[in-house]
């Protein structure tokens, strides 16, 4: 983990421990927040075109950023609650996904 997603993970142990909340956050349950969260992000794009979803007002950016921030930070207490290193999965998937789709195959296609 880079040191401020390190940094973000501990203060969210400590944030939950202090709540006693942990024994709410069974992966099931935070996979369920986590989505809940995703889900208030995409509310946010619900019925603009492409284009305004590329030029949000600051009001709006500022919102998105505080949704951004919900689904980070429940991702980040899943994967401490699994005992993954969110950063080395996505590092791994990354090499999977360069294999799946080779740049001479991918490239500029949606498919």
């Amino acid at each position: 983990m880079t040191d401020t997603l390190q940094s973000i993970s501990q203060q969210q142990r400590a944030f939950a421990k202090e709540r006693e909340w942990e024994q709410f956050h069974s992966p099931k349950n935070l996979a369920s927040a986590l989505i809940v969260e995703a889900g208030e992000l995409l509310e946010h794009f619900q019925w603009i075109t492409e284009e305004q979803s590329r030029m949000l007002p600051p009001e709006k950016l500022e919102a998105v950023g505080s949704e951004i921030a919900d689904v980070l930070l429940y991702l980040v207490q899943l994967s401490n609650v699994l005992g993954i290193d969110p950063v080395e999965a996505a590092q791994a998937k990354i090499k999977v996904n360069s294999q799946k789709y080779p740049v001479d195959l991918a490239k500029g296609s949606g498919k």
